[in-house]
């Protein structure tokens, strides 16, 4: 791929359910790689993952004076909208996701979302095999 692809797991490890993205870059991680991709945990580090989305490095945070934002309150479309405001443009940005059954303090997923996850690392290899079969097509003279 010459595009960067990165398949960001987000999540709260501590709050039961909501360590789905985690686990799914987790076992992601688990297989081999050939298309490219970085296949990154970002936990709740949603500021971690718009400065990677610009692809800079991290502020010093000693050179900060003022909290950026809330680092354990940034859903999906709040770090889009960091991203943005830091000068970002993103790409295109697919999700895949799962409802919660339960977010209260806790290790370990729900036996629900926990069966949904074959399906979430699945529809992301699916993504990326279509992405690299995409690009491969974009190379290839036409008729």
């Amino acid at each position: 791929m010459t595009g960067r692809t990165l398949v960001a797991g987000v999540g709260n490890v501590f709050l039961r359910d909501d360590a789905f993205g985690v686990e799914v870059v987790r076992l992601l991680g688990e297989q081999p790689r050939d298309d490219g991709a970085q296949i990154r945990d970002f936990g709740i580090r949603g500021v971690h993952l718009a400065y990677e989305l610009l692809d800079v490095e991290l502020p010093d945070p000693a050179s900060l004076t003022n909290p950026v934002i809330d680092a354990h309150s940034l859903t999906p479309d709040s770090i889009f909208a960091l991203l943005v405001s830091l000068g970002g443009r993103p790409g295109r940005s697919l999700l895949v996701a799962c409802e919660p059954a339960d977010v209260s303090a806790g290790m370990g997923l729900t036996d629900q979302v926990a069966q949904a996850l074959p399906h979430a690392v699945r529809a992301v290899e699916e993504i990326l095999a279509q992405a690299s079969l995409d690009e491969q097509n974009a190379g290839t003279p036409g008729p």
